[in-house]
């Protein structure tokens, strides 16, 4: 067996997280079974469709690219007998995996006491727009209320030049698929658990929590300096931005000052470069209305792909905003196998986007195309008759083992910094490994350097909460690893590890001795994970790829904006939070195929690759329609009304989506009760079908918001989740830090730190029922368990360590 071969898991579940969380472990050989309605599930009405089979449910691109590798099955849970033989489908399984609202699910028989009794050992996962608990578990929500919910919204897009429109949602389903990759890093976390100690678990996911916990610098900055971030004015970092070029668009960010004065070289030294105005990041911020439009005259004269090549020569990071076309005709992601061809007996042949990352032993491979609908209902029936396979290994529950975490035992050298790569090893403490952090005193995490210092305890270099909040629960050594005698040091640490995380540029780790299969003499079967913007393979692997340049690089700039505008910031550095829970979700992957059968592995992450996977929508509409998606700003291809709605305070808003004729007529109800529209919207013929409402949008979202522009946003939230509904506020960083909801579900931490006290930090998104939940332990100060885990682990003495510390090599 390789990678996931031999792991069973059920899927149930509409449209995105369910599915896409399961794709992953069919990709890497897991049997899945897609367990669906007889009319299907939802993505397959989704679309985009070809043009000639409008509507045909075998040949959605939604469905189409997140469901390859498994089978398909049909069961009508609202039928007994069926709801038999899903019981004997769990009899038979390792995992199920679903995304049912609190209430479906129960009905449905989804209960975890229930299928535990008949499958002790089973790993279930739920993942819901709020979790199973807490005031808003039943809460109606599609993807734009959890946008909006969790704050993301709330921020996008980055940088606005317009203060009379709504928060924009970025296109498609970004925060299901950013769940369903931490929901799948969990599951499998908890799989693992499962394989060596026979205990199951059942994860509640809440993808409210999730998004909160990766909205960047903003709920930190709430907590730390008390700042509310917004979409108005410049980041802190500048030049920072999209700019027009003779023949579309680039991305460029400067965060760091020799970055800015590579720059100036670049553009020929000009005198205005050297005003005092534009000396230091901080006039730069204050002065960037000048500075735009200086760039901007600049970057007008050039063409992107020159300008692109030349600033990456220079280590600048400059991103061209691509098209879904462009996008699909990148040499570097052609190069390492991103597009996949598949042959489909219905949608005939086209490419699905790839792996999101590159393994060194190739256990990701395209079997199947996706299962038409009950496709495999005779097959995985004759299997359940037959005799039940002999599982990997003997599952005898082990002493203790419901008070353990997913990862216990598991421990992790943290080579990582900023927020990629301390982002994905945060989650593998999360899960219960032991995370070392290296750092040096001498060119401190970045992380530790931004100005996220609280007024109370101003600023030190243990006291950011930038670092603060991506670094919870580890431990930290320094090592100055400029001198051999400390890569030394990191060879022997890597040979009481299981897992290395990194992201330095790429070439880098080869440059210190410390390449993957320099490391494998000290320790055979060790899990690497290596995080870059591009990869380590391809005629861009050096290039310069931080987070806020992937939006642009992967389509979703392209495909985000308001109607007649440009492409898009959406908000935040996607690329980071993705690419980091990327790689702690391979390694969790790793972590059980080593358990089963050997051996280590080396997984080669690129922000652009991992990111890109959320852009599956846009791409399927490219590859089976030939066109590009439209800047719709917060519309919906179907669902109308679907928008963001002014209300009665301030820059105050709340999401509306109705997905059914059925929400329709209850929104009705609500509006029309409170007689701000006429006729009533019940009766108007312009809105009697949803085919009319699109065509007359701009009067519904008149009316609309005639009824939400008097009342505060929780009024009309309240009103409209009261008959079933999808509405909710979009809620600024402040909102979110004081959300009752997530309060009640134990998301926030507020554990003492040494140098900062209490103060609130982003939590852990899920609640395990069979593991202890909450972090452990706040982020470390600089080089605070040196001593300890020189001493305890590689048998260093005091006198030992103090003379690393005379020669500079520990601080």
């Amino acid at each position: 067996m390789k990678g996931l071969e031999g792991m069973r898991v059920l899927e149930l579940g509409d449209m995105v997280s369910a599915a896409f969380a399961t794709k992953m472990m069919a990709d890497l050989g897991a049997d899945v079974v897609k367990i669906e309605p007889p009319e299907g599930e939802r993505a397959r009405r989704r679309g985009p469709f070809p043009k000639n089979a409008p509507g045909d449910p075998e040949q959605s691109g939604l469905h189409l690219a997140i469901n390859t590798n498994k089978r398909g099955l049909v069961l009508d849970l609202e039928d007994a007998a069926d709801r038999d033989g899903l019981d004997a489908l769990v009899a038979a399984s390792d995992v199920l995996v679903h995304n049912f609202a609190p209430a479906r699910m129960h009905a449905q028989g989804l209960d975890y006491e229930r299928l535990r009794a008949i499958r002790p050992e089973l790993v279930m996962c739920s993942i819901t727009p709020f979790g199973l608990t807490g005031p808003h578990r039943d809460f109606r929500a599609e993807e734009i209320t959890v946008q909006h919910a969790g704050g993301w919204g709330w921020l996008s897009p980055g940088q606005s030049d317009f203060p009379d429109l709504p928060p924009l949602k970025a296109f498609g389903h970004q925060c299901d698929f950013q769940a369903a990759i931490a929901a799948n890093a969990a599951t499998v976390a908890a799989w693992y658990r499962a394989l060596r100690t026979g205990q199951g678990e059942h994860i509640d996911f809440a993808q409210q929590a999730y998004v909160a916990s990766f909205i960047e610098i903003a709920l930190i900055y709430w907590t730390y300096p008390g700042v509310v971030a917004g979409r108005f004015g410049p980041k802190g970092l500048q030049p920072w931005g999209i700019f027009p070029c003779r023949d579309g668009l680039i991305f460029m960010a400067t965060p760091e000052e020799d970055q800015w004065h590579r720059l100036v070289e670049l553009m020929g030294s000009p005198d205005w470069a050297s005003l005092e105005i534009f000396d230091g990041m901080r006039n730069r911020m204050e002065n960037y209305d000048a500075l735009r439009i200086l760039l901007q005259e600049w970057t007008a004269d050039w063409e992107v792909d020159a300008l692109f090549h030349e600033a990456q020569k220079r280590r600048i990071c400059f991103a061209p905003v691509l098209s879904l076309e462009q996008f699909g005709a990148q040499e570097q992601l052609r190069l390492r196998d991103y597009f996949v061809p598949v042959e489909h007996p219905v949608a005939g042949r086209f490419e699905v986007i790839g792996s999101p990352y590159v393994l060194r032993d190739k256990w990701w491979e395209l079997r199947r195309p996706s299962p038409r609908i009950g496709e495999h209902q005779d097959e995985v029936l004759a299997e359940l008759a037959a005799p039940t396979p002999t599982p990997t290994r003997p599952r005898t529950p082990a002493a203790g083992s419901s008070s353990r975490l997913p990862l216990e035992g598991v421990r992790v050298l943290d080579l990582s910094w900023v927020w990629a790569g301390p982002f994905g090893a945060m989650h593998l403490a999360h899960l219960g490994a032991e995370v070392i952090k290296v750092e040096s005193e001498a060119r401190p995490d970045l992380g530790r350097r931004l100005a996220v210092f609280s007024k109370e305890a101003g600023q030190g270099i243990n006291r950011s909460g930038y670092f603060n909040q991506w670094n919870q629960g580890k431990k930290s050594v320094s090592l100055n690893l400029s001198d051999p005698a400390a890569v030394d040091i990191v060879k022997q640490l890597v040979a009481h590890c299981d897992v290395l995380v990194e992201n330095f540029a790429t070439g880098v780790m080869d440059r210190l001795g410390l390449s993957y299969d320099a490391l494998l003499e000290h320790r055979p079967d060790l899990i690497m994970a290596s995080i870059s913007g591009y990869g380590e393979t391809g005629p861009w692997r050096k290039y310069m790829g931080y987070g806020p340049a992937i939006s642009p690089l992967s389509g979703l700039s392209a495909s985000s904006g308001y109607v007649g505008e440009g492409p898009s910031e959406v908000g935040l550095s996607l690329g980071d939070p993705c690419a980091g829970i990327t790689a702690a979700a391979a390694v969790c992957a790793a972590l059980a195929a080593r358990d089963r059968n050997g051996g280590g592995q080396h997984i080669d992450v690129s922000l652009w690759e991992s990111t890109a996977v959320g852009s599956v929508e846009s791409w399927m509409g490219w590859q089976l329609r030939g066109e590009e998606p439209v800047r719709m700003a917060n519309r919906d291809p179907l669902m109308c009304p679907h928008g963001v709605f002014r209300c009665r305070e301030d820059d105050s808003w709340v999401t509306i989506a109705c997905a059914t004729e059925g929400e329709w007529r209850a929104l009705c109800g609500v509006v029309d009760a409170a007689g701000t529209t006429s006729p009533v919207l019940v009766d108007d013929p312009r809105f009697a079908t949803s085919a009319l409402r699109k065509q007359n949008e701009d009067a519904l979202e008149a009316a609309l918001e005639g009824f939400t522009a008097s009342r505060d946003r929780w009024e009309v939230t309240r009103a409209l989740q009261a008959v079933g509904v999808a509405a909710f506020p979009s809620l600024t960083p402040k909102d979110v830090a004081e959300d009752e909801h997530l309060w009640a579900r134990g998301f926030f931490e507020t554990l003492p730190h040494p140098e900062v006290g209490e103060r609130q930090h982003a939590g852990i998104p899920w609640r395990l029922h069979n593991g202890p939940n909450g972090v452990r332990a706040v982020a470390p100060c600089l080089g605070a368990d040196t001593e300890e885990v020189f001493g305890e682990l590689l048998g260093y003495s005091e006198e030992q360590i103090q003379s690393l510390r005379e020669r500079k090599i520990v601080f």
